[in-house]
C-alpha cells in the first residue's frame, strides 16, 4: 500500500447538494423541487403514514388484541441453570444478571422447576413455580419471594 492508494471509506464524505445557485449548477431555478404542488412549497410536507388522502394502511388493517401496560414481564430461569451458580452464596436477580442468566433490562425473575438441585441454595426471586419451590426445599435450600412493585 502506498500513500496515493489511500481513499476515504465509501460513503464517508458525502457532498452536500447546493441548491438555488444558478442554472449552471444543475440545481438552480426550482432547486430540485419541481413546479407547483405540495412538495414545492416551503413547509409543505406530509406526516408519516399519509397516503395522499387514501385510507392509510394502519387504518385499513383490522385491529386485534390488547396490550396490558401494567404487565410485569418475568424472565424465566430454571433450576438446572441455578445449579451452576452453587458456589456464589445467595442467588438474587442481580447475581443472575451478572452471570448472564437474565438480561439487564428484565429484572423480574421467576424460577421454574426444570432440572434437579443437589446443593442447598438460598434463592431470591419474584416468583417460584410450585415444583421449583418443592425441589429447592427438598435439597435443603430456601426460596425467598421478592415483593413486586410497579
Amino acid at each position: 500500500m502506498k500513500l496515493d492508494d489511500l481513499r476515504p471509506a465509501a460513503g464517508s464524505n458525502k457532498k452536500r447538494k447546493r441548491v438555488g445557485r444558478g442554472d449552471g449548477s444543475g440545481h438552480g431555478k426550482t432547486s430540485c423541487r419541481g413546479h407547483k404542488g405540495q412538495g414545492s412549497r416551503s413547509g409543505g410536507n406530509t406526516k408519516p403514514g399519509f397516503e395522499g388522502g387514501q385510507m392509510p394502511l394502519q387504518r385499513r388493517l383490522p385491529k386485534r388484541g390488547f396490550h396490558n401496560i401494567f404487565r410485569n414481564a418475568m424472565a424465566v430461569v430454571n433450576l438446572a441453570q441455578l445449579e451452576a451458580l452453587a458456589g456464589v452464596g445467595e442467588i438474587a436477580p442481580e447475581t443472575m444478571a451478572q452471570h448472564g442468566l437474565i438480561s439487564g433490562k428484565n429484572r423480574h425473575v421467576k424460577v421454574l422447576g426444570e432440572g434437579n438441585l443437589t446443593k442447598a441454595l438460598m434463592i431470591r426471586a419474584h416468583g417460584f413455580s410450585a415444583g421449583a419451590k418443592e425441589k429447592i426445599e427438598a435439597a435443603g435450600g430456601k426460596a425467598e419471594l421478592i415483593e413486586l412493585h410497579a
